[in-house]
């Protein structure tokens, strides 16, 4: 039996793999809320708050301080920035909104999951001390605090 072991993960990027945890929830929110058959709008009001209050800072803090670290040039890089920019567009639309909900929901768990095993695996593998250290002392972790105004998932 092949076991995958589970990735250990530098302490000074364990904030960012708390923080995936609640994007692929997100992404279980999602799939959930079109499985109940809530109202599109409902969902989407939940998604434009998770992409204000969370999904904007974190994918800043990668750009701006954790993908450097490979280089912009580096072609993991180019990919991780690419999704952002869609994945940026399929929250920010206001067109056809239950199609973008749905790529959304599929196309964000595939990015954490290629940033989680792929990517981050690369940079903690290659990063400094040093670099890592002003990871650390730029980000400030702060508890995830949902919004449960409305719990469709539930």
């Amino acid at each position: 039996m092949d076991t995958k072991k589970p990735l250990r993960r530098v302490k000074e990027l364990q904030f960012l793999s708390r923080e995936h945890h609640h994007t692929l929830l997100l992404s279980w929110k999602i799939r959930t809320g079109f499985q109940k058959g809530v109202d599109i709008s409902i969902i989407k009001k939940y998604v434009d708050w998770f992409y204000n209050y969370h999904i904007q800072k974190h994918f800043n803090m990668e750009e701006l301080h954790v993908f450097p670290i490979l280089g912009n040039q580096h072609e993991l890089v180019k990919k991780a920035n690419s999704e952002h920019k869609r994945l940026i567009k399929l929250f920010t639309t206001q067109v056809d909104i239950e199609k973008s909900l749905s790529l959304l929901e599929e196309e964000l768990e595939q990015h954490v999951r290629f940033e989680e095993r792929i990517l981050f695996k690369e940079i903690q593998e290659i990063a400094t001390d040093q670099q890592l250290k002003m990871i650390e002392a730029i980000h400030t972790e702060e508890d995830f605090i949902d919004n449960t105004t409305n719990e469709f998932w539930k």
